[in-house]
């Protein structure tokens, strides 16, 4: 028996640039969460937002930004997570963190960089997919425009009738003019994986100028909405059960005819 996951979703507004700012703001919108959560997200580039400076802006793996975090799932009794900027062997990276109170568990570096607003000039792409265990959960991370690949995100059977993970994170700079999109793709990586589908995407305008309109969303294994953020600064939150979950894919085991493939650099 594998408990229900308690999640929260950050959808805050960022401040340009700004790293303590966005520090603080994450910290009140989480105040009275202690023990209320087993997994908090955060916003890709939570902050910073999503600039294209990293040579100015990028922090550490010991950075104050995973101090905090760190420091956050302690106090919250939880585990946090969010991407960051990150400078690592001279190179940058748009980087998702999983942070407990013992540290970094585990970090995902993002795949698909984002070639219309030059990330991929400025940004070394990742190169494994991975997935990571809370309370007996598996969640495959995601950032932004990863969501546009369903390949890269293809869920599949592991053996023993259970598939690879049960849940998918994007964190997220989703702009406000393509909502319809994420709104839409959410939807159907829930759908075509089977698994539940959360995303976490900021609100608020940033330094060029660029509008979010949140949308932040939890959505179960079928596509339907748990919870839905719009254009405010939100906490949202849902608990996640795993019995229903694993009811469904034996039901509709449709994951027994999926294609088999092989991912190539």
């Amino acid at each position: 028996m594998i408990d229900d996951l308690r999640i929260g979703l950050v959808q805050m507004d960022l401040a340009w640039e700004d790293p303590a700012a966005n520090r603080e703001r994450a910290t009140e919108m989480l105040a009275g969460q202690e023990g209320k959560h087993d997994l908090v997200v955060l916003p890709e580039m939570f902050a910073t937002g999503f600039s294209m400076e990293p040579a100015r802006l990028a922090e550490t793996m010991e950075g104050d930004s995973i101090q905090w975090m760190q420091a956050t799932a302690a106090r919250l009794e939880t585990v946090v997570v969010g991407s960051l900027i990150i400078e690592e062997e001279g190179q940058y990276f748009n980087r998702l963190l999983i942070v407990s109170k013992n540290g970094v568990g585990m970090h995902y570096d993002k795949r698909h960089l984002f070639r219309m607003a030059g990330e991929h000039q400025v940004y070394r792409m990742g190169t494994r997919l991975q997935a990571f265990g809370v309370k007996g959960w598996r969640i495959c991370p995601q950032i932004c425009y990863d969501l546009r690949f369903p390949v890269w995100t293809r869920n599949y059977h592991e053996g023993e009738g259970r598939l690879w993970y049960d849940a998918v994170i994007y964190v997220a700079n989703w702009p406000a003019k393509r909502a319809a999109h994420w709104n839409a793709l959410l939807k159907a990586r829930a759908i075509e994986n089977q698994a539940y589908a959360i995303g976490v995407n900021r609100v608020g305008t940033d330094g060029n100028g660029i509008e979010y309109s949140g949308d932040s969303a939890i959505l179960d294994y079928q596509g339907r909405e748990l919870d839905h953020g719009f254009r405010a600064p939100r906490l949202l939150t849902a608990s996640l059960a795993h019995g229903p979950l694993h009811e469904y894919r034996q039901r509709f085991p449709a994951w027994l005819d999926a294609d088999q493939y092989e991912l190539k650099d």
